[in-house]
């Protein structure tokens, strides 16, 4: 009892660490005054090195096998998506403001039902759908109603739209290859090489020459991503689903939009608007319904199924 409620308990401290650590990751990109792609992509070589050192350590000391052939053709579609989007993400951070940029892709949840149902067969809950209204009018508040010199622009929201279909491209091909058998640390150890192999080209794209240019200010904060979201993040969240339900996971990354536009006020001093706290309040409200209830469908249908 005891060693089950202090799991409990860490892993929830790990949950706590990983959304404030992912919500820091979009001001931080913003205050390196640096390309965003160009930060993207050395944040991504950093990753690389440190899960393929994690992956040579345990070789070295347990003999853990290295990934197979089949471990990259599984990764190799989520590693292109990957890439993409962190690249884009890490773009379109530097030409809208945090709000915008944190509630568009908050969105990712209801595209991912109706799809879900489509490749995988999930049982769709429709009924958890309907809470994604509440999301929507959410975003549209923090949209609309921006301070007239606020950081955004209509070019990068747009980006932003690009970046949540790239997400929900890596979710369900992520989706795909696990359901295969690989690892988590095989999946990520092969995802993210693949994932440099788009991420450098679109750096290059737009930086150009630039992509071995970033300021003292610019390495600091690729250094800071790489161990603040490219291992200790994902490490916290891989633990928290030992210990904790998913609903709960998903119940406490809905308050990451919100702590992100917090850090852009404390870190960048961008000016949130009284409309757009009552839009986040919808947006955060809206996901976490859509979440509960859809958890419940599933548990249902579980229980369903051990009766039969």
């Amino acid at each position: 009892m005891t060693d089950r409620f202090s799991g409990r308990t860490l892993a929830l401290v790990a949950m706590f660490v990983a959304v404030t650590s992912f919500s820091s990751s979009s001001s931080l990109i913003k205050w390196s005054e640096s390309t965003g792609s160009v930060v993207a992509f050395w944040r991504m070589i950093g990753a690389v090195l440190g899960w393929w050192m994690v992956l040579a350590i345990l070789h070295v000391r347990r003999g853990r096998p290295f990934p197979t052939r089949a471990a990259w053709r599984a990764t190799l579609l989520p590693g292109l998506f990957f890439g993409a989007n962190i690249t884009l993400f890490f773009t379109a951070i530097t030409k809208t403001s945090i709000a915008h940029a944190e509630f568009i892709g908050a969105l990712s949840p209801l595209i991912l039902l109706p799809l879900g149902a489509m490749m995988f067969s999930e049982p769709p809950n429709w009924r958890a759908l309907r809470w994604g209204g509440l999301s929507i009018l959410g975003v549209s508040l923090v949209l609309f109603f921006g301070p007239a010199n606020g950081a955004s622009s209509i070019g990068g929201d747009v980006l932003m739209l690009g970046v949540l279909a790239l997400w929900t491209g890596y979710l369900l091909s992520s989706k795909r290859a696990r359901t295969s058998g690989i690892g988590t640390l095989d999946f990520m150890s092969c995802m993210m090489p693949i994932g440099v192999f788009i991420a450098g080209p679109i750096a290059a794209l737009i930086a150009g020459p630039d992509v071995f240019a970033l300021s003292a200010r610019g390495w600091f904060v690729v250094v800071v991503l790489i161990f603040l979201t490219g291992m200790l993040s994902h490490g916290c969240i891989v633990f928290a689903q030992q210990h904790i339900p998913v609903a709960t996971i998903g119940i406490m990354q809905t308050a990451q939009p919100a702590l992100a536009v917090c850090f852009g006020f404390l870190i960048l001093g961008e000016a949130v608007r009284a409309p757009q706290v009552v839009g986040m309040v919808l947006v955060i409200s809206g996901l976490a319904l859509f979440t509960l209830s859809s958890q419940r469908a599933v548990n249902a249908a579980a229980r369903r199924e051990a009766v039969r």
